[in-house]
Formats: C-alpha cells, structure tokens, sequence
C-alpha cells in the first residue's frame, strides 16, 4: 500500500501555487512600470493576489490527497 505524506503534498501544492501565480504576475509586473497602466495593472495585480491568497488557505485547509487535487 502506498503512503502519501499530507505534509508533503501540501508543500507540492504550495509550489504549484506559486509558480501559477508567477505566471499570471510576469506581465503585469511589466505594465506595472508603465506610467499609464500602473494603476490597472496594480488593481490587477490585487485580484491575482486575491485569489492566491484564498488558494493558499484552502490547500492548508485539505485533510485528503482528493482535496489537494481538487484545487490544483
């Protein structure tokens, strides 16, 4: 039988997490710089943080391996 480590897991998910939300950061890291888009792409940056922010609760919310993959 096969153990997975929730610990563990979680920490995988947790990397897959933030390699998402640096994904989505790359370009408005770019129009964030940019005088005329700085303040949509800050509103936007927001939201990307938002919504990682409540990822993050929820994968160290998981008590199931199911639970985790649900979310990624």
């Amino acid at each position: 039988m096969i153990t997975i480590n929730l610990n563990k897991a979680k920490n995988i998910a947790h990397d897959i997490r933030r390699a998402k939300r640096a994904e989505e950061f790359a370009p408005l890291d770019i129009k964030a710089t940019i005088p005329s888009e700085a303040v949509a792409a800050e509103a936007a940056r927001q939201a990307v943080r938002d919504k990682y922010a409540a990822m993050q609760t929820q994968i160290d919310g998981c008590t199931t391996t199911d639970e985790l993959k649900e979310l990624l």
